[in-house]
């Protein structure tokens, strides 16, 4: 039994690494040297008490404003920030005709605060045909609006997600960032999923994604995704219901993102939205079981002395490292520790569900459900 569990977990580990080595071949990357867009862009960045870390990220949008047509707008939303988020803007903003301020309205009964932010934005740029939604923690490069917008057009699809390289200092950041993009480039199907409209077949991140405005307002924009805590991933699954197209794509040299700066800061992000991400508990507990079998049981027996789970373990590692050198990420040390980064992704899992069943969860002061 124990032989047979070996094998079998070996051989998928190996298959799942091969996967993403095709993967890595196919992921899109945004041009280096993108032309001005040749229509309006409409940036958008909702802010809720950033005061402490936005000041980056807002220097960075105006300096990536330059590079596109002079009616490209930067639109920030202060979503009932207490901490003096909007003087903030303010001050950095100076004069800028480009940049404006607009105060943020109470949520309506059934939004969460995510959705209610981005609606309302969405809605005061009525005149772009593209959105590009930035989070507060993300520096963008220069180029990166102009090269979303080219990205997003030459593509032909309706939504580009360039996701960024996750910045990981602490030893928890270490051993969960790295998991977002190894996830979706070890397990998603690049190109298929792109153009599937199964909800299983899904990535995106809202730190950086694009939209064809057309497409954002067919999909009925957040207002279709007003509830979900993954506002990002339900909108592509939106706009793909509504006959569109999109997915995720390399933003390694578009921007960067630091999510979190301690562990309770990184606990309470995941906690807040991994029950959501598998759909069910069963559903869960299946995926994170059988992630933890494939990269956990193959060390197990490599520690007991098999060549089969060694070559297993070996497997794993690899595609942990494959992922990292393409997106900017620590390759060693914290490659080796890849088994232990994903049993502690099952842990938050698990404690996200415990937060969701007792509603307990909370984000920037706001209950979740």
């Amino acid at each position: 039994m124990r032989r047979a569990l070996t094998w079998t977990t070996t051989l998928a580990s190996v298959a799942l690494t091969a996967h993403t080595l095709v993967n890595l071949r196919l992921l899109r990357t945004p041009p280096a040297r993108p032309a001005p867009p040749a229509e309006r862009v409409g940036v958008l960045l909702p802010l809720r008490d950033e005061a402490h870390r936005v000041e980056p990220a807002l220097r960075a949008l105006i300096r990536a404003l330059d590079q596109c047509r002079p009616d490209t707008t930067l639109t920030v939303l202060d979503d009932e920030s207490t901490d003096g988020t909007a003087d903030l803007v303010r001050r950095v903003a100076g004069h800028d005709p480009r940049v404006t301020l607009v105060a943020g309205t109470p949520r309506p009964p059934g939004w969460l605060g995510k959705p209610w932010a981005c609606a309302q934005l969405a809605e005061v740029t009525i005149d772009s045909t593209v959105l590009v939604f930035v989070d507060a923690d993300v520096v963008v490069e220069p180029h990166a609006i102009a090269a979303c917008v080219q990205q997003l057009r030459e593509t032909g699809l309706s939504l580009v997600s360039p996701y960024p390289r996750q910045r990981a200092v602490t030893p928890a950041e270490r051993l969960i960032q790295p998991l977002l993009q190894w996830s979706w480039l070890t397990t998603l199907p690049l190109r298929i999923a792109e153009r599937s409209p199964r909800p299983s077949l899904a990535a995106a991140n809202g730190q950086l994604l694009a939209v064809d405005a057309a497409a954002y307002r067919a999909a009925g924009g957040h207002a279709a995704v007003r509830a979900e805590v993954l506002d990002d991933l339900a909108l592509l699954r939106a706009v793909k219901a509504a006959g569109g197209t999109g997915g995720v794509t390399d933003g390694t040299h578009l921007a960067t993102c630091r999510m979190y700066d301690d562990w309770a800061s990184l606990r309470e992000g995941y906690t807040k939205s991994l029950w959501s991400a598998f759909g069910s508990p069963p559903a869960s507990a299946a995926a994170m079981g059988g992630l933890s079998l494939v990269y956990g049981w193959p060390l197990v027996a490599a520690l007991g002395g098999s060549p089969v789970g060694a070559i297993g373990y070996a497997a794993g590692v690899l595609g942990r490292v494959m992922v990292a050198r393409r997106t900017g990420g620590q390759v060693l040390p914290d490659s080796l520790a890849h088994p232990v980064s994903i049993g502690l992704l099952a842990w938050l899992t698990a404690q996200s569900w415990r937060g969701r069943r007792r509603r307990t969860l909370t984000w920037k002061g706001r209950q979740l459900g």
